[in-house]
């Protein structure tokens, strides 16, 4: 199942069902990691890296998913 978003991204999910569960999962993992975490907070205001192309080859794991939203 393909679909667009309204700024015509492409992307495909398998089950989108299951996107409040995940949600829950990046939360504990968040809990799990307070480093993290305190730079999240840190420097959330001053966004030091707004703007930066990052890159990467990372397996795909909830711990991931934090580390991206960071």
């Amino acid at each position: 199942m393909a679909t667009t978003t309204s700024i015509g991204t492409d992307f495909k999910v398998a089950d989108l069902s299951l996107a409040e569960y995940g949600r829950k999962e990046i939360g504990l993992a968040e809990h799990e990691m307070p480093g993290l975490m305190s730079v999240r907070a840190e420097y959330a205001d001053s966004q030091p890296l707004k703007g930066a192309r990052i890159t990467g080859s990372l397996h795909m794991t909830i711990q991931t998913a934090v580390l991206i939203e960071t």
